[in-house]
């Protein structure tokens, strides 16, 4: 029966909710073998999926755990997410913002999927962080103080951790229906009414089309309103890295420059205003306009920066430990010229070459290592100047001719 699914799906042919349902649990239980659910998910990779099939495939993943209850939360509970990109650090700028408004957040992020940086890695560079909150845990301090980020809870879709770290491995990461799956199953069971989906596309995505952009919005929002759940939907640029840093370390304090009012301009910071307005609006009932002036003035009072600082110390995490590391090569410019392209998937692959990233799911992070821009797209470049710094630990772990490729200069 194993192999007459895979071959059925290799075919283009529908699978029934009993086949998927034996299928996955199978996985689940240890009865279906990595290399026949990586057959599987390659199939599904190719031929994809039709609606009713990612209807119980959602319903397959939600229903392998718990759903977390927030009912004992006020108004409205609301979510975001982002299907990656290099120099995604935006939840942990956009979370404490909407925070600050008493708007509760509980996110519940995933590690790095293929060369896209994850939440999880980015916030256990932080010494001390834990990301792996019990279901009570995370009760107490989004009563406490209105804000969660931490990982899956082993009773949350636990059918999605195994898949997604597989999927990280086997080449299957941009199939815009297990994308879909995955990502609503958990928003789902994380028990929000209220989520915006951040939608990346380009060089440095999972998806490279506008076309699948859009497929994968639709789907998103067609399983939200399955489940009764609002779902809103952003779909950003990703032909060059978000902000200036790549890299778990960087990254925070790149965060944490953004929430201090240090950052005020830039993809990186529109992007966070644009998604704190779309929650903010959806929350309160206010326009996007009105939310967007609020984003702003959570973080030009210092609001914002101080729920940041209260979701680490509740977490465990100590801010004043964060390293990166203290070997680094300026990359300079062979030429004068204008900025034309920085090639953002070839700094995620350096990058996830100096150990920023994984290759495969046993893999660690080094929180210490990743690039910093010094340039952006449209800039003049003279000949000698730096376009980007690398944070390294092991000099034969990156090629700077290969460095120096990613940038375009006309």
């Amino acid at each position: 029966m194993i192999v007459d699914i895979i071959n059925k799906k290799r075919l283009g042919k529908e699978l029934s909710f009993k086949e998927l349902n034996f299928f996955f649990n199978g996985y689940l239980d240890g009865k279906i073998k990595d290399y026949q659910m990586s057959s599987l998910l390659m199939a599904i990779c190719i031929m994809g999926m039709t609606d009713e099939e990612i209807y119980a495939l959602t319903k397959i993943f939600v229903d392998s755990g718990d759903i977390l209850d927030l009912s004992f939360l006020p108004g409205n509970k609301v979510d975001k997410h982002s299907t990656g990109g290099v120099g995604d650090k935006t939840t942990l700028a956009v979370a404490p913002i909407v925070a600050a408004l008493d708007i509760p957040i509980i996110k519940m992020s995933g590690r790095g999927l293929g060369f896209t940086g994850g939440t999880i890695d980015k916030l256990e560079s932080i010494p001390g962080y834990n990301t792996s909150l019990t279901d009570q845990q995370i009760i107490h301090q989004a009563k406490d103080i209105g804000i969660v980020l931490t990982g899956q809870t082993a009773t949350l879709v636990p059918m999605d951790k195994e898949i997604y770290a597989l999927r990280d491995v086997t080449g299957t990461v941009s199939s815009v229906p297990l994308i879909a799956v995955s990502t609503m199953s958990k928003k789902i069971a994380s028990g929000a009414n209220k989520i915006v989906m951040d939608i990346k596309v380009g060089g440095g995505a999972l998806l490279h089309t506008r076309k699948d952009a859009h497929k994968l919005s639709e789907l998103m929002k067609k399983i939200g309103k399955f489940y009764n759940r609002e779902v809103e939907t952003v779909i950003s640029d990703m032909n060059v890295p978000l902000g200036h840093n790549i890299g778990n370390s960087l990254e925070v304090l790149e965060a944490i420059d953004l929430l201090k009012g240090k950052i005020k301009t830039g993809n990186f910071y529109s992007l966070c205003i644009e998604l704190a307005s779309e929650i903010i609006s959806m929350a309160k009932g206010v326009s996007k306009w009105d939310g967007a002036d609020m984003a702003r003035e959570a973080i030009l009072d210092g609001s914002a920066y101080k729920k940041f600082e209260e979701l680490v110390k509740a977490q465990g995490g100590d801010l004043s430990k964060i390293e990166i590391s203290k070997k680094t090569k300026q990359i300079k410019a062979k030429k004068s010229g204008i900025l034309e392209k920085i090639d953002a998937y070839k700094l995620a692959e350096i990058s996830v070459g100096l150990g920023a990233g994984r290759v495969s799911k046993e893999d660690k992070i080094n929180p210490k290592v990743g690039i910093v821009l010094n340039k952006e797209v449209g800039s003049m470049i003279k000949k000698g100047s730096v376009l980007c710094t690398v944070y390294y630990e092991n000099v034969k772990d990156f090629d700077p001719s290969l460095v120096l490729d990613a940038f375009s200069i006309g």
